[in-house]
């Protein structure tokens, strides 16, 4: 909004008031329909239903959320839902999810996911959608959990991997910088560990308010924001499904935080590309699917170079590609941005390695083109895929 209103901006913001006031918001909050065809413990496994009339055709996509994450950040509202995007296109797509963690799975490990949830949901999707290979699309941690799994479960029906927003150095982590020399002093019984150990994990609050607080700046700034944006009913409605996820974040088991928190944040082991997890050692160069890696411009959670230093560590594939697109790190999979970045070079990746999709690639862009030694991605000259994200260069 103009810092004096036109007359058709007043008339806007006062329309958008209104419409909050009167029938609760403007965000289409509806989720997309969906069956539940799989589920055990802390494992959810849905199929989004074929929109309309349209048939689905290709390989199916299997979304992985993150722990404490819910699902809404593939679905988060009509007409900003990477979900309805897939399901639009024809293309078959199922979810994976946990439910509600409890104090009962206070005992669970990153084995449960890794061993059980992740290869069971694969399995799971490829005998639903016809044996056929399937694409894994993990945002967070959940991109995290399709890795381990792909690298440690070569013989599943894994078409492709993309990983969103996964942070694999955590040294690279500006929020986590100034907590380091604490961690490196803190031993095994230190007051993380007694608190994450007494309460069964990290309950729902505090996972939410740390979410809300990696955007701390875009906390305090919020009510500006959204007062010069009155007349925008689109941001307003994206205002109100950003809330909306936060509100319903989930809590974490405490063994698996417990291995979150010395593993990956204290010792930092994914940025050596292994995992010692029971009595084997999980080792990221066993991935030989291709992989597509997705960093936020703007992602205060996972900044570019604590996701891009997994491309270094995938050296067993052929086909490694990054891309750094706009938005923080729910905005890179769910903003508004992402409709015409993120969300395009997903189609494109899936189609080029889908039997939905042509059986010869572009020359330009043909995996034999290339070798281990070129520079990461399908095509060396373009990290940029799409309108948003080349602009993202000249900046």
């Amino acid at each position: 909004m103009d810092l004096i209103p036109k007359p058709d901006q007043v008339v806007s913001a006062a329309n958008n008031i209104a419409h909050k006031v009167f029938y609760g918001g403007l965000a289409d909050l509806r989720p997309m329909p969906r069956t539940l065809i799989d589920d055990g413990v802390l494992r959810e496994v849905y199929h989004y239903r074929p929109s309309g009339a349209s048939r689905t055709t290709g390989d199916p996509v299997l979304l992985v959320t993150p722990l404490a994450a819910p699902s809404l950040c593939f679905d988060l509202r009509r007409g900003c839902s990477l979900v309805e995007h897939f399901v639009q296109q024809g293309r078959p797509t199922y979810l994976l999810e946990y439910g509600e963690v409890s104090f009962a799975n206070r005992s669970l490990g990153l084995e449960h996911w890794i061993d059980e949830v992740v290869p069971t949901a694969v399995e799971q999707v490829s005998a639903h959608a016809g044996d056929r290979p399937v694409h894994l699309v993990g945002w967070s941690l959940g991109g995290i959990f399709a890795a381990l799994t792909a690298a440690d479960r070569a013989d599943l029906p894994i078409g492709s991997l993309t990983i969103v927003g996964s942070p694999f150095d955590v040294r690279q982590v500006p929020l986590v910088a100034p907590i380091r020399p604490l961690l490196n002093l803190s031993d095994g019984g230190g007051l993380v560990t007694q608190l994450y150990r007494v309460m069964g994990g990290i309950p729902k609050p505090l996972v939410s308010r740390a979410f809300q607080l990696s955007s701390v700046q875009k906390l305090v700034t919020k009510p500006l924001v959204v007062a010069g944006n009155l007349d925008d009913a689109d941001f307003l409605a994206q205002i109100e499904a950003v809330d909306h996820f936060t509100s319903r974040m989930l809590a974490y088991p405490g063994r698996t935080f417990g291995q979150l928190y010395h593993r990956f944040l204290k010792g930092n082991q994914l940025a050596r590309g292994r995992l010692e997890l029971g009595d084997r050692t999980i080792d990221l160069a066993a991935i030989e699917v291709p992989t597509l890696v997705f960093a936020g411009a703007t992602d205060g959670i996972a900044p570019i170079r604590s996701v891009e230093a997994v491309t270094a560590l995938l050296t067993g594939t052929d086909e490694v590609r990054f891309e750094v697109v706009p938005g923080g790190h729910l905005g890179m999979i769910a903003g508004r941005a992402a409709r015409r970045t993120t969300w395009r070079v997903l189609d494109e990746w899936i189609d080029q390695w889908s039997a939905r999709g042509s059986a010869e690639a572009p020359a330009e862009d043909a995996p034999a083109s290339r070798g281990r030694d070129a520079t990461i991605g399908a095509n060396p000259r373009r990290r940029y895929s799409s309108a948003g994200s080349r602009s993202l260069a000249d900046r």
